[in-house]
């Protein structure tokens, strides 16, 4: 099965939830809170997404995060490399680009077709595009449609 990683599931939901926000500063605790991902977790998302330049951090007692771009200028495919590194789906095709039959392989092209396939759709996918997906009881407790609130 291909599936990302739990913490780039967490960044997704957590930036999705900053986005329809977007306005606002948030911490770690206040993201925690309302997306129920954990604080620690919440706490290094938010670090990694800020090194990442998607997302601004503001020091100081009203200080916190908020989205570096407006949320149909930040991909999904951004935010999950952010977290995991680059979109691969062999290890081959990956930073280190490492394997044992790599110089005998028959599949790695194919696999790279397959695996800038689903980068490509992800990189397709903005925050603005999760929020208007959303139904009109979405998952943060907001009684409207979000797409509303979203700034082109």
């Amino acid at each position: 099965m291909i599936r990302i990683s739990r913490m780039a599931d967490y960044a997704v939901l957590a930036s999705t939830y900053m986005a329809q926000h977007a306005a606002d500063v948030h911490t770690a605790a206040s993201v925690a809170e309302s997306t129920g991902v954990p604080v620690p977790s919440a706490s290094k998302l938010l670090k990694q997404l800020a090194k990442a330049d998607l997302l601004t951090s503001r020091r100081g007692a009203k200080g916190g995060y908020s989205l570096a771009r407006s949320p149909a200028d930040i991909s999904v495919a951004e935010l999950i490399a952010a977290v995991d590194g680059p979109i691969a789906i062999a290890d081959c095709l990956g930073e280190e680009r490492h394997c044992d039959l790599e110089n005998i392989c028959v599949v790695r092209a194919p696999w790279q077709r397959v695996s800038d396939a689903i980068e490509g759709a992800l990189a397709d996918v903005s925050l603005a595009d999760m929020l208007t997906s959303m139904t009109v009881e979405g998952p943060f407790g907001v009684p409207e449609a979000a797409s509303a609130q979203v700034a082109p």
